[in-house]
């Protein structure tokens, strides 16, 4: 007669299994593995970025005038950011300009002189040598009376002020962090088995953490590199229209249309 197997030891076998480690999916939400989530649901992490953004640095060595705009404030392309005290620089170049001038009348003079074999060929290469040397003096001065003032590279935001008026700075001395604020772009980490659906002007929305708000948005780009430790590819996105409550900075999550 054939012997059964008792039942106790069919339920041992089983609870023995099962505490090997044989997978499932019974995850607990906290437990779930980052990109099992991402890909079932169609939603990625994300943050706010400018696409320009800038520290200023001095050129040369000198003492700070005015730092018209404090942080937050707002300025156009163009406008003095730092003015530096300029008296010293200003008066290299006019003497760096009146040597240039002298060195290129000699020069000349010579020029005329050699065509009637009045003057050496060697005073000739000597005095077109210093000529051009005096040139590139003038051009430095030039340089350091264009370090005085500091212009904004865009449009855009003071983000942080480095500098007060009346200090003393030196070259390589960081000034001001600014952004361009009329420009943002969405930087996305998605898992890289999303780029069997994702595709360039794909839709999204985004929602903002800070405003709880939801923006129409599309992606830009897509990575063109996976990492192979996360398993992971870097999306950038652009909002349909800018909002005016989104800074640079916020962070949200991406949900796309069409789920993975």
């Amino acid at each position: 007669m054939r012997r059964q197997r008792p039942a106790s030891v069919g339920a041992t076998i089983l609870m023995t299994v099962m505490a090997m480690g044989i997978p499932s999916t019974g995850w607990s939400k906290g437990d779930r593995p980052i990109q099992e989530i991402k890909q079932e649901s169609g939603v990625a992490r994300g943050i706010v970025k400018a696409v320009s953004r800038a520290v200023l640095y001095a050129q040369i060595q000198g003492r700070v005038n005015q730092v018209p705009y404090r942080e937050g404030q707002r300025f156009v392309k163009g406008a003095t950011l730092v003015q530096l005290e300029c008296d010293k620089y200003q008066a290299e170049l006019a003497a760096a300009a009146a040597e240039h001038e002298g060195k290129s009348k000699t020069f000349q003079n010579n020029k005329e002189l050699a065509k009637l074999n009045a003057v050496s060929t060697l005073e000739l290469e000597v005095s077109e040598a210093d000529a051009k040397k005096s040139g590139a003096t003038r051009r430095i001065a030039e340089i350091n009376v264009r370090g005085c003032h500091l212009a904004a590279p865009f449009t855009g935001r003071v983000v942080d002020v480095m500098v007060h008026e009346h200090e003393n700075v030196f070259p390589n001395d960081k000034l001001l962090s600014v952004l361009d604020d009329t420009s943002l772009e969405i930087e996305l980490v998605l898992p890289s088995m999303a780029l069997t659906w994702l595709k360039k002007q794909a839709r999204f929305t985004f929602v903002v953490d800070e405003t709880g708000q939801g923006y129409a948005a599309r992606v830009k780009e897509i990575g063109a590199t996976v990492d192979a430790a996360s398993q992971t590819v870097k999306v950038t996105g652009v909002f349909d229209a800018l909002p005016k409550d989104v800074l640079n900075g916020m962070s949200g999550s991406a949900q796309f249309v069409r789920q993975p």
